[in-house]
């Protein structure tokens, strides 16, 4: 681990001004950036420590939820506001990492979480989201636990996170604050496709800072579920999970939202699907039909072909429960 300064922001404005430097990181809970920082994968210059900042709360927001960046993964998933109201996000938070982690690590940094593609961390092979133009080794190399949705020719790493994709189906807006002022910006477009820059993975400029989730308050909201298939039944990550959200007029379907994890790039909005689905009636063979859709544009490699039927199926077993 390269030398680096550390510095403590008393408040968001002192965040700010530091975080602005150029080689500047912010932390919190650490979980990712430290262990990152050991492999030499993440030099930062300097470290803001903004762990003091006024930005843990979970408040009622018109039947909806604002949820600080700083409030941690356990505090969100038993918190009585999300328990009541976003179960999908409940089920998503306690699915991912194990007990003491999940007691360490924040919101923001659940946002900002970076892919665990073994080419990426080992800090030698060709990677270029860890350093850019130098290729990608996973193109030919060992690829399971990599993406089918939402690849490039440049990268096919997967996105990491539960917490996410759950985000996404309840259609959260994440907002910042940066030199240039506040932004209130859309689940979907916070996190970017690879395309020719892998190394953007976010739509946050340099020395921005999230505050803030919100969750609106939403008719399909409180039927909402999130499943997950990994290898193990703890502390593994998704080959392939999906959140759902669902308004119903008896079995008829009136407003849907299908969010994939485990199989792309950035957490998956399956919106054809979405539509294909309004007015339907809630049976398996509607749901076949969607998840089929949803995977439309799927992009296998050999030793991933697996996760286009797996991603399937997890759809299926996702609407199943949400319409239950």
């Amino acid at each position: 681990m390269q030398p680096f300064a550390f510095v403590h922001a008393d408040s968001v404005d002192d965040a700010l001004a530091t975080g602005g430097r150029d080689g500047a990181r912010y932390i919190a809970g650490g979980t990712t950036l430290v262990d990152l920082m050991r492999l030499e994968v993440m030099r930062p210059r300097s470290i803001v420590d903004i762990t003091g900042l006024p930005l843990t709360a979970i408040e009622d927001m018109r039947g909806g939820v604002r949820i600080g960046a700083l409030a941690t993964n356990t505090g969100v998933a038993y918190h009585p506001l999300i328990t009541t109201r976003f179960p999908a996000l409940v089920e998503a938070l306690l699915s991912g990492a194990s007990p003491q982690l999940r007691n360490m690590a924040t919101v923001g940094g659940n946002l900002l979480q970076r892919t665990r593609c073994p080419y990426f961390r080992d800090g030698v092979s060709p990677c270029n989201k860890r350093a850019p133009g130098s290729g990608c080794a996973a193109l030919d190399g060992y690829t399971r636990s990599h993406a089918v949705l939402g690849t490039s020719g440049r990268c096919i790493a997967t996105h990491p996170s539960d917490m996410c994709v759950a985000l996404v189906a309840l259609d959260a807006t994440v907002h910042t604050r940066g030199p240039s002022g506040v932004r209130a910006i859309p689940i979907g477009d916070f996190h970017t496709l690879p395309g020719d820059h892998p190394e953007i993975e976010s739509a946050l400029l340099p020395g921005e800072l999230v505050t803030h989730v919100e969750l609106p308050a939403s008719a399909f909201a409180a039927r909402s579920r999130y499943t997950k298939v990994r290898d193990r039944a703890s502390f593994s990550f998704a080959l392939a999970s999906c959140a759902v959200a669902l308004d119903l007029r008896g079995t008829a379907i009136r407003d849907a939202r299908i969010a994939l994890g485990g199989i792309a790039t950035k957490p998956w909005r399956a919106r054809e699907a979405e539509r294909w689905l309004l007015g339907r009636a809630t049976t398996t063979d509607n749901f076949r039909r969607a998840a089929a859709i949803a995977l439309e544009g799927a992009s296998p490699r050999p030793d991933n072909a697996f996760k286009v039927e797996l991603a399937r199926r997890t759809i299926v077993r996702a609407l199943q429960r949400g319409a239950s």
